[in-house]
């Protein structure tokens, strides 16, 4: 009877143990199904990202053919523009070299016409102090009143100088003045009569005259040493 009992004992111990191991077994089996549908899971979602990065990378290489492709046509219209822009450069650098030469022969000929005429206006002014001159020669024939000849020399002298002096000419002062070489051209030098003549201009032998401020002839005067 023990023996009977130790046996049935033994027996309930081992379908016990089978069955500990068949749901161990099972466990096992479930996560080792759930680590594999995780793994698949995950293979496909990186395919899916793959196809995705894939179809978001083809309008993108698309494009990248169409720019590329496109390149060529606007360097040929880049081209095209600096050509055109370098022939209205070139037309108009040579219609200003063509005014440019147009303008340098027209102020060449005006500049000698003027150097021509430069003097027709001043010949006009003289005209008259010529013909003046002409009447005192022919009164200085029939004349015999000295005083009246060297009376009208005198205004013919006068109206000369009015008429230089409008022209900007004006005479060199001689007398009592310093000697100035910018004004003065000393021909002779002589002791000075007083202290306070000393290099101041004595004498003066041949009138200077200025232009505008310019020397057009010096004086010629005498210094005293």
């Amino acid at each position: 009877m023990i023996m009977f009992k130790n046996k049935k004992a033994k027996l309930f111990n081992n379908k016990k143990g089978n069955e500990m191991e068949n749901k161990e077994n099972t466990e096992k089996e479930t996560e080792q199904s759930k680590v594999q549908d995780s793994k698949e899971q995950t293979t496909d979602t990186a395919k899916q990202e793959n196809d995705q990065n894939t179809d978001n990378k083809e309008p993108e290489i698309n494009q990248k053919a169409e720019e590329t492709k496109s390149e060529p046509e606007a360097t040929q219209k880049v081209e095209i523009d600096w050509e055109q822009k370098y022939k209205e450069l070139n037309d108009r650098h040579l219609r200003l070299n063509a005014e440019y030469d147009n303008y340098r022969k027209r102020t060449s000929k005006e500049k000698a016409d003027m150097i021509k005429t430069a003097g027709e206006k001043i010949i006009s002014d003289i005209l008259p102090v010529v013909d003046n001159f002409e009447r005192a020669l022919e009164n200085m024939k029939e004349g015999t009143d000295v005083n009246a000849l060297k009376e009208g020399v005198e205004l013919i002298l006068k109206q000369l100088m009015g008429m230089m002096k409008n022209y900007g000419v004006e005479q060199i002062k001689t007398e009592n003045a310093d000697f100035d070489t910018d004004l003065h051209e000393a021909i002779a030098q002589f002791p000075a009569p007083t202290p306070e003549q000393k290099n101041k201009i004595i004498d003066c032998t041949t009138k200077g005259y200025t232009m505008h401020g310019k020397v057009i002839r010096h004086a010629k005067v005498v210094v005293g040493a």
